[in-house]
Order: structure tokens, then sequence, then C-alpha cells
């Protein structure tokens, strides 16, 4: 157990090893390097198994953005929403077979052991057919790993929201039973208790701010083996709970749209597309596993096992709550019962130590750039600054827009549709182009960046609006909706039907 644990910590360091050495080795030292990379690792002593992958793959993609799907399903449809995750998760598992094939391409080509998604970019704009892109070929680089960053601390900015939702149902629930019990021979009502335990979220946040600054200080993530073993015992037996309650008591769907109002399908694809955005982990775990070329067999495996859990979690939670469904479903468990109250406390524990994990990523992108302009005995000072500096960026955002929601469906669609959606097509194509592309390839590729590009605007633009004046977008949600909202009649008569 130690040893798996050990690699999940370090499974995150191929994600910023190439930024630096591609900076300080010349090409011969970086061959040498290659070399004694691909000697060391193919005697099976080091790398992950097949089931470890599998592992990685699941846990790189199960977080807050699983826990807020059945919203995301209410702002599809209840049929229309399914059938999107299904079709979403096809063309996402896809666009992580095309990275990995192109880096395969030019890893054969040119006689390396792995690249990292930024290598593999910068690898197509250098050496693809088209002149134009060869002198910025490190601007691809530089592309992918600033939406890398934008994606990692939006992720860390949604954990401060999810962390603070559910810390302030805990404690102002806890007040709340607490006090209700103690005062039943006052003539106090409940709602003067609610209006006592009801503080601002944003004051959990900032509570919240000096815990997590500690816990980046932690520059060695082998330190957190054992919270990270912990967190994912955790998050797992919470899921277990979660569902144990939602497939239970379904009440009938007739009142719930089939298709929703299409002005809240952008947030709908906003907060997909952020629950699938994994595919920055996907080139790093193919290049630690011992027989890679099992990666493809369990990467289909493992992100199939992730859509079933998305569509499944999404779906029922959405029947099961209704129009009342919140950003996260455990905000809409019961708040009188200390079972469900744990499963908010253990998940939030584990999205503390993931927050960490998270963090990881930025920091090491963003540091050695900021350190390397700093004398040696400022080093350590600057690099506790910024580690701070970029916590507090989280926690700002966080506090700009509290809901969980939208912050979810804001990251999605700015960040993690280019790095998911966009870029790898387009990748496709430069790095095959010169070898003769079929028709096919081509307009199939085009079209899946099409929707990337169009999910991006819209569900930022969409997003912002609901941001800026939620109102104003409650309003043209309900004078919109009514063109939508044929699944009563059609439910009532499947259910006329099925009595007969």
């Amino acid at each position: 157990m130690d040893a798996g644990e050990e690699i999940d910590m370090e499974v995150m360091n191929p994600l910023i090893e190439k930024t630096h050495s591609s900076e300080e080795m010349s090409d011969e030292e970086q061959e040498s390097e290659l070399a004694g990379l691909h000697l060391r690792q193919t005697g099976d002593e080091q790398g992950i198994s097949f089931t470890q992958t599998l592992i990685h793959l699941l846990k790189g993609n199960i977080g807050t953005g699983l826990l807020g799907l059945p919203l995301a399903i209410k702002n599809a449809g209840l049929m229309l929403g399914p059938i999107s995750l299904v079709i979403m998760g096809i063309v996402a598992i896809h666009c992580m077979h095309i990275v990995v094939r192109c880096s395969h391409h030019f890893c054969q080509r040119f006689k390396k052991h792995g690249l990292s998604y930024g290598d593999t970019v910068t690898f197509a704009m250098e050496h693809g057919p088209f002149p134009c892109l060869r002198s910025k070929a490190p601007f691809g680089r530089v592309t992918v790993e600033f939406f890398l960053i934008i994606t990692q601390l939006g992720f860390c900015s949604v954990y401060f929201v999810f962390l603070a939702a559910n810390m302030k149902q805990l404690v102002e629930g806890f007040l709340r039973n607490h006090t209700s019990y103690s005062d039943l021979n006052t003539t106090r009502n409940m709602q003067d208790h609610n209006e006592d335990w009801n503080i601002d979220a944003r004051i959990y946040m900032l509570s919240l701010l000096p815990f997590l600054i500690c816990f980046v200080f932690i520059r060695d993530l082998k330190y957190l083996a054992v919270f990270s073993f912990m967190a994912n015992l955790s998050m797992a037996a919470s899921l277990v709970i979660i569902y144990q309650y939602i497939i239970r008591d379904i009440p009938h769907p007739k009142k719930l749209p089939l298709i929703a109002s299409w002005k809240k399908y952008p947030l709908f694809f906003g907060s997909a597309i952020f629950a699938f955005e994994g595919i920055g982990l996907v080139l790093p775990l193919e290049n630690k596993m011992k027989q890679r070329k099992q990666f493809p067999q369990a990467l289909n495996i493992g992100m199939g096992i992730v859509t079933a859990l998305y569509v499944s979690l999404g779906t029922l939670g959405y029947l099961h709550f209704g129009d009342s469904v919140q950003g996260s479903i455990t905000l809409n468990l019961p708040q009188n019962i200390w079972l469900y109250q744990l499963v908010k406390l253990l998940y939030s524990f584990g999205i503390v130590v993931t927050y960490t994990i998270q963090y990881y990523v930025p920091a090491e992108i963003i540091l050695p750039a900021v350190s390397a302009r700093v004398h040696q005995r400022w080093k350590l000072l600057c690099d506790l600054a910024v580690r701070t500096l970029l916590v507090c960026l989280t926690c700002a955002t966080a506090i700009l827009i509290p809901r969980l929601d939208l912050v979810i469906s804001f990251v999605g669609a700015v960040s993690s549709s280019a790095l998911a959606l966009i870029f790898p097509p387009i990748l496709e194509i430069i790095t095959f182009s010169g070898e003769g592309v079929s028709t096919w390839l081509l307009l199939k590729d085009i079209l899946i960046a099409l929707v990337g590009i169009i999910g991006f605007l819209t569900g930022t633009y969409v997003t912002i609006v609901e941001i800026i004046s939620p109102e104003m977008a409650s309003v043209t949600e309900l004078a919109t909706s009514a063109s939508f909202n044929v699944s009563s009649t059609v439910l009532d008569t499947w259910a006329n039907v099925s009595r007969i």
C-alpha cells in the first residue's frame, strides 16, 4: 500500500517536470536523460500497473464536478441531459485518445520515451507542415501551460466554494438543532433561530484561508500520501451513502421537463466539461505505466466507469430532488440526520487534501520562473509569498462568485473546454496533415473544435450574465421555458398507458 500511495503523489510530477527540463538541459543532455529513463522504466521495477492506472483515472475524474451534475441535468432536461452527458463522455474520451496518439507519433519519430501535453503541442507546431506555426512553437507550450494553470486554480476556487457551502450547513445545522432542543420551553420560534444562524458563506471562505495556506506550504507531496489515502476512502464512503439515499423514494418525474430552456444549456455544458476535464493526467499516467500498450484499454474502462457514474448520479439526483437540487448534491441531504452530515464532513476532508494536490501543478510551473529573478537569500520567502498569493487568488475568485454551480460552469467553459475539446482535434490535424488526412477525420476534428469553441463562448457569456444579473437571467428563463415544458403531458400520457 505504501508504494501505491507514493505513486499517487508522484503522478502529478510529469505535469511540471518537462517545463523545467527543457529549459535547463541541452538537447544532448535531454537525449541521455530520456535514454536513461527508458532503461529504468523497461525493467518493470518502476511504473504503475494496469490496476493502479485505472484507480488513478477514477480518482482524477471524481470530485466536486460529480456532485454538481444533478443541477447540470436540470439545466439540460431529464431526457436531453443524460443523452448529452453520454455524448460528451464519448467525445472527451476520444480527445484523450487523440492526445495519446499524437504523443506516440512524436515519441516514435524522435525516439523520445514520453512527452507531456505541452511538449506534444510544441513538437506538432515545430515539425508540422505549416511553416507559419514553426516559429511560434514555444507559444504552444505556453498556451497549454496557461490553460492548465487556469484550470487547476479554477478547481481550487471551486473547492473553496464547496467547502464553505458544506461548512455553513454543518455548523449552522448543528447550532440550530442544538438551540431548538435547548429552547423548547421558550417563546422564540424557529424562524428567529434561523435568522440567528445565517452567516454569509464568504465568511466561511475567509475562515478556511489560513488552514489552506498552511497546507500548501507542504512542498513535497510525499508527506500527503497518508492523507491522500484517507481522503480517497472518505470520498468513496460518501458516494456510497449518497447513492443509497437518492435511490429511495424517487417521486414521479411528471413535473420535470424533458428538455429545459435552451438558454440554460450552456450552463450544463460548462458543468459537464468541468467534470470530464481529466485530460491533463492522461499523458503523465500513460508515461508511468509499465505496459504502455495497455493504456488505451485502461483509458476506455476507466472513463467508461466515470461516464456511467456521472450519468447515474446526475440523473438519480435530479429525479430525487427535482427543481430544488442545489450546486452540490451534498447540500440537499438532510441536516437533522448525523449520517448525512457526516457525508459532508468526509467529502470536505477529501476536498481539502485534493486542493493541495491540484494546487501543486500551477505552483510548480509559476514558482521557478519567479524564484529565478530573486536573490538566493530571498528565495524561501519568495516561495512562501507566491504560494500565499495564489491561495488568496483562488479565495478571492470564490468570494466574487460564491455560487457553486456558477463557478463550476465558468471554470468548465473558460478553461476545461480548451484543454479537453478545442486543442486535441487541432493537434491531430497539425500532427498528421503531412501524412495525408482523410476528409472524414478533418470534418470530425473541425466539428469537435467548433463544439468546443461554441461551448466556450456561450458558456462563458451565460455564466457571466448569471453572475452579474441573476434576476434578469431568472426572468429570461421563465419567459423561454414555456415552449420547452412539454414533459408533464408526455409523462402523464405514459403513466396512463402503463395503467391500462
